[in-house]
């Protein structure tokens, strides 16, 4: 399952939701949008609330609560990953689900954007009693779900296995399989290949494509990695290939670090076989929160929302910061960063390569019909590529920064699909 780091700062600055807010009415702001779209847009469509029980392995029963979010179908049936964590919130689906509307238009993908979470601790449960979890939790928000109309995919601390299970309890409800219900399932029941890698590998695509654009040669770039779960892991594996330096990463258990660059095989190897990269040979531990601040050419954070906030931003001493997580920078902290002259790679463009694939895998379920890996990277570098130009030639015309950029880039296809279905009734 992901690995995921603590969030850490301020409470108020670091709330997703404040975030996701913020940024949508920078960029509003911009694209001068009407007041009654500006409300329309702003607001999620539906919030589901759902407290349902589940018989715990010790025969004790457990009352959970889950959410499912959908912020906007304007553009198709709604879309995005499902989270269990400790720490979900509705605030945070709220967030989430809106970050994932903007991010299917960025890359101009026919979806609206969805968030589901639980509150629990996975870590603590067995497998009997997470399968229990799923299939309740999937049941209750049925009403929502479907290939047409919402559509899970994992997310934190959830897996191809999870989605499985979604994807069963859902088809027997309906009598009959359904595959493209859910994405980022196993291949032997309609998952993709190339899926498990598609948001490390997408986020390496806009890297490669931000570091021509921007001046910096990726062979002998240093770089530091914040999480180290699917979306690090694969990212240091690609820009190692690339010629890159991985010097620092780091997991929920602590962060290491290596001047001379780090063994990325070696380092997938152990986190695979001991679900940490702490103690790692021949790297040195440093604490977590320096990572942030190390001398290195391109920073990835791929954790938790609000890593970089305005009590660390003048810090960072990257030049390129590239987010695979989904909401790792506050708004004064890319007022910070902008102002040092760093460049952000938001994570709506930056991390789309997941849900990208998620499209490609759908599609797939609906033709009965199966793309190789070949293909599906050749079609994910593609989508990637021309959403980073997309997004650039926007941020040089307004003379903005490369997340209003990519803003005013998704909010301008909802709006004006808003605008062309019209308002019923």
């Amino acid at each position: 399952m992901s690995e995921v780091e603590a969030v850490v700062g301020a409470p108020v600055e670091t709330d997703p939701y404040r975030i996701a807010l913020k940024q949508f009415d920078h960029a509003a702001d911009v694209l001068e949008l009407p007041e009654g779209m500006r409300g329309l847009l702003r607001s999620c469509k539906r919030e589901l609330c759902v407290h349902f029980p589940v018989r715990m392995d010790d025969g004790a029963l457990r009352t959970f609560t889950g959410y499912r979010v959908q912020h906007n179908v304007t553009r198709g049936p709604s879309k995005g990953g499902l989270r269990y964590h400790p720490q979900v919130t509705l605030e945070e689906m709220r967030a989430l689900a809106m970050w994932m509307t903007w991010k299917c238009a960025v890359v101009d993908i026919p979806f609206g954007g969805a968030k589901g979470g639980v509150i629990c601790n996975p870590k603590e449960m067995s497998e009997r009693e997470l399968e229990g979890l799923t299939r309740r939790y999937t049941t209750e928000i049925t009403p929502l779900l479907g290939p047409a109309s919402d559509i899970p995919a994992p997310d934190v601390y959830t897996d191809e296995q999870i989605m499985a299970w979604m994807m069963d309890t859902y088809s027997m409800h309906a009598g009959y399989t359904v595959p493209a219900v859910v994405t980022g399932k196993p291949l032997s029941i309609g998952g993709s290949a190339g899926r498990l890698e598609a948001t490390g590998r997408g986020c390496v695509e806009v890297i490669g494509e931000a570091a021509q654009h921007f001046g910096l040669r990726l062979p002998g770039a240093r770089v530091a990695i914040q999480g180290f779960g699917n979306a690090g892991s694969v990212a240091a594996k690609y820009l190692a290939e690339a010629g890159c330096k991985v010097v620092a990463v780091s997991d929920t258990r602590g962060a290491i670090a290596n001047e001379a660059g780090l063994d990325v095989k070696g380092l997938i190897a152990q986190k695979s076989q001991d679900g940490t990269i702490a103690g790692f040979p021949g790297a040195d531990s440093i604490p977590p929160a320096d990572l942030l601040a190390l001398d290195c050419e391109i920073l990835v954070p791929a954790a938790l929302e609000g890593q970089i906030t305005a009590a660390n931003a003048g810090g960072v001493k990257a030049k390129l910061v590239a987010e695979a997580a989904n909401g790792p920078t506050t708004p004064e902290a890319d007022e910070i960063l902008h102002a040092n002259g760093v460049t952000v790679l938001p994570d709506i463009l930056a991390n789309a390569g997941g849900v990208v694939c998620s499209y490609f895998e759908w599609v797939q379920c609906l033709q009965e019909f199966s793309w190789s890996e070949d293909q599906v990277c050749h079609r994910l570098s593609e989508y990637m590529r021309q959403a980073f130009h997309g997004v650039y030639r926007v941020a040089q015309e307004r003379k903005v920064d490369m997340r209003t950029a990519a803003l005013v880039v998704a909010m301008s296809k909802v709006a004006e699909a808003t605008a062309v279905r019209g308002i019923y009734p």
